[in-house]
């Protein structure tokens, strides 16, 4: 009798905080996914780095016994300052020396990449005046770069998304979440042909490094707006048409990013994410309920007075001409 209770009021508990518990499991998960990503990135790349430093290592040692008239100390300050030129897009190589990262189109792409904050970091300001601006343009342009985006997707998303599933809904009469389900997916893979496999076919051909692999690992990186900037096309030596390039990429990634967002927000309508999701948000008190209620049906209650005030001066509107009688008239009457 006593564990029936106990195990009633334990149910009764969870159900009542039923979306703190949801949302402790998720922070859980969420943390376990850190954890494990770390663990699995640490046991794979480890090893390579571990090599690298050796061979680097080795390096450094044949060269100052091959020149003995260098000293260690001078080679690392060579070195150094190498390394803090390549951090800002300037490399010492001469395959890599025609290359200028400040032209218009290679603007035109860094200042696409930061709206997008996507944010490579192969190219970054050199002057405290192009940073200042940097940090200026940045706060317009995000947010003004969100509101475009929004007011792209939300009108896409009427033409791509919404009318073809209540067409196939209305019209065939298949069941609307079947039908959301089937076009999510649809899109899905229509978006991935798109802009992903085809892309990146096409990266590892223009660009003489890449592979198929990397270059769907640059659309990726690039698309999601992670952005390592361990692969960045059109920074080869002597590439073709790299200002016509430039802006096609630049181009690619806008409307990548478009896409993604119109497919994201596809899937977010669909009903069982919907539900899904109320899983782990906090329930509106009853009061709140209530005050949204009242507040709805008074806005309710004046829109529908201000409509029958309109209906009514239409009316005296569209009525003809009628001659007004004065009281003096009526009482003229009157005495006659």
């Amino acid at each position: 009798m006593l564990q029936s209770l106990a195990g009633s009021s334990c149910v009764r508990l969870v159900e009542q905080h039923r979306s703190a518990w949801c949302f402790a499991l998720l922070v859980l998960g969420y943390l376990l996914y850190l954890v494990f990503g770390a663990v699995v990135f640490s046991s794979v790349e480890l090893p390579y780095e571990d090599l690298l430093r050796q061979e680097l290592g080795k390096l450094k040692q044949r060269f100052l016994e091959e020149h003995a008239c260098l000293s260690e100390q001078q080679l690392e300050q060579f070195l150094l300052r190498v390394l803090e030129a390549s951090n800002y897009g300037v490399s010492v190589l001469s395959n890599a020396s025609g290359n200028w990262n400040w032209d218009f189109t290679s603007s035109l792409f860094f200042a696409s990449t930061v709206l997008s904050t996507t944010g490579y970091g192969h190219t970054v300001p050199l002057s405290d005046g192009g940073k200042a601006f940097c940090i200026i343009y940045s706060v317009i342009g995000i947010p003004f770069t969100l509101l475009f985006l929004t007011a792209v997707v939300q009108r896409i998303i009427v033409y791509v998304t919404r009318r073809p599933v209540l067409y196939f809904h209305i019209r065939w009469g298949f069941s609307k979440q079947i039908v959301a389900i089937i076009h999510a997916i649809v899109l899905g893979f229509i978006t991935v042909s798109c802009f992903f496999l085809i892309p990146a076919a096409i990266f590892s051909v223009l660009e003489d490094d890449w592979n198929f692999l990397e270059s769907f690992y640059f659309c990726f990186i690039s698309l999601s707006t992670i952005g390592l900037g361990d692969y960045v096309p059109g920074e080869g030596y002597n590439q073709k048409f790299r200002e016509l390039y430039k802006i096609g990429i630049t181009c690619y990634l806008l409307l990548g990013l478009i896409a993604m967002l119109v497919v994201l927000e596809t899937f977010c309508e669909l009903h069982e994410l919907k539900k899904f999701r109320k899983l782990f948000y906090v329930k509106k008190d009853k009061e709140e309920d209530q005050v949204n209620i009242m507040e709805h049906d008074q806005l309710s209650f004046s829109s529908i007075s201000d409509q029958a005030a309109s209906m009514k001066d239409d009316q005296k509107a569209d009525e003809p001409f009628v001659t007004s009688h004065s009281p003096t008239s009526n009482d003229s009457s009157l005495n006659n």
